[in-house]
């Protein structure tokens, strides 16, 4: 077992000093006093900061260390050690040194020297001379900076690499299926009624479509969250740290991501949270799209026998632990959960986003942790989507013409024929005897049979035009 894989030792201590005096932390600990003391008075949630939040923060501290460096403000040895330390916390080691609970003081302070600690402790382990935290990892941040970077940085790291692919390969899987039912005509719903007829494939660009335009969203909110306030440092002024600190840390960021970040808006980004605020809403966008897509799928693969039974979903597991036999759309129902969790999500981003005063923004913690939770969540819920619903659903072709051939909403065909007051008469009397459309048509009206066939030919009610007019 590698050393930063060993568990904590709780049954051994050290002593380490910080301004308020002497703290005892597990011997085997890479973390310091002030994370100890952030351990103990910080239990609420027992649920620490999400691993990407740790690691965009080690990749904060990586880009600092090297425009330090660059500046001439840091030597160029400690720099090395401490880029090396933060590497490996990007690749995800030393994990469980990183036990701060999320629900901790407002700005996130406990959390920047839990990094500030075990970088240091590292970088003094691999130079064998001190590295400060504060000093030396912390030199030219400040928390306020530093953890709304962070909180950025990581939306935008997940996002571009999982939650964009998933819902574009989502969009290309609907796409796909769409084509294959370019003939398959069923009856269109609204208000859950029989309507007028629609093509399968429109149905499923229709949802394409709006996943698109949810993707484009999330894009737009993008380009505010890669605006990151690191030079700001306190309170937006940049005390302690030369100008060109900022543009450094952003440029050697942009360098190790396929996206680019920039220094900017520091008054604004530390104070308020809007550009989170703004991503949290085109997430909330992405999951009601998502939610709309499972329910129709699972209305349309109702059934099968007492349902609509429009389409069947793969069988994944069994349904019921007392009913043989049932299947049920498992995926969708996760999904939808899903999606309800990350509305809930924005709502307390919304509010924690509100909770900003004059100079700082005191829900940070918070407002990470739920949105990095929301991306995630949208991600995963794409990808099930696509690859176990959307690839795999069977159309039953046969029972959508049957019903739509029974559909008396049909009639609306012959309005610009025979009139809508005409035309309610034969909707009665189809619904009263039993009997097509075609049929009573022929009795109520003077169009021929060729006529009316034409004109309730479902898959010429498919496409935009009068029936009958200016067609062949």
């Amino acid at each position: 077992m590698q050393a930063n894989e060993d568990p904590i030792d709780v049954g051994k201590w050290r002593e380490e000093r910080d301004s308020l005096g002497v703290v005892k932390v597990p011997e085997n600990a890479l973390w310091g006093a002030q994370t100890q003391r952030a351990i103990d008075n910080f239990s609420i949630g027992g649920e620490a900061l999400p691993p990407a939040f740790i690691q965009s923060l080690a990749a904060i501290k990586a880009a600092a260390a090297s425009a330090n460096a660059e500046l001439g403000l840091l030597d160029n040895a400690v720099a090395s050690a401490l880029i090396d330390a933060a590497e490996q916390i990007m690749q995800g080691d030393y994990a469980r040194h990183f036990p701060v609970d999320v629900y901790q003081t407002g700005s996130g302070t406990s959390s920047n020297m839990n990094m500030n600690e075990v970088l240091a402790r590292l970088a003094s382990q691999k130079i064998a001379r001190e590295v400060h935290p504060n000093d030396h990892v912390n030199l030219g941040q400040s928390s306020n900076d530093v953890i709304p970077s962070t909180l950025q940085h990581a939306v935008c790291t997940v996002a571009v690499k999982e939650l964009l692919p998933a819902l574009a390969d989502l969009e290309q899987g609907l796409r796909a299926r769409a084509s294959e039912f370019s003939g398959v005509v069923k009856t269109g719903r609204t208000h859950l009624m029989d309507a007028m007829p629609i093509r399968l494939d429109q149905e499923l660009g229709a949802w394409a479509a709006d996943i698109a335009d949810a993707r484009k969203g999330v894009e737009w909110s993008l380009g505010r969250l890669r605006q990151l306030p690191i030079g700001a440092t306190a309170v937006g002024t940049g005390v302690n740290t030369p100008r060109e600190f900022g543009p450094a840390v952003a440029r050697y960021l942009s360098r190790a991501a396929d996206q680019t970040f920039l220094a900017q808006d520091g008054f604004c980004n530390l104070g308020s949270q809007d550009a989170s605020v703004s991503m949290s809403g085109q997430l909330n966008v992405v999951a009601t799209a998502l939610l709309k897509l499972s329910n129709d799928l699972r209305w349309m693969n109702s059934g099968p026998h007492s349902g609509l039974s429009e389409l069947a979903l793969p069988a994944l597991q069994p349904g019921s632990s007392i009913m043989p036999g049932k299947v049920n759309p498992v995926i969708p129902e996760a999904v939808a959960m899903a999606c309800i969790q990350v509305s809930g999500l924005h709502a307390s981003i919304t509010a924690a986003g509100q909770s900003g005063n004059f100079q700082l923004n005191v829900m940070l913690p918070l407002i990470a942790r739920n949105l990095l939770e929301a991306v995630t969540l949208l991600a995963r819920s794409a990808g099930s989507l696509n690859e176990k619903a959307i690839s795999g659903f069977i159309v039953n072709s046969d029972h959508l013409a049957e019903r739509l051939s029974h559909n008396p909403i049909l009639v609306t065909a012959l309005n610009s024929h025979i009139g809508y007051a005409q035309g309610a008469t034969i909707m009665k009397e189809v619904e009263a005897s039993q009997r097509s459309v075609l049929d009573v048509a022929l009795e109520k009206t003077d169009l021929s049979r060729e006529q009316l066939e034409a004109l309730l030919d479902p898959m010429m009610l498919t496409e935009p035009g009068i029936p009958g007019v200016g067609k062949p």
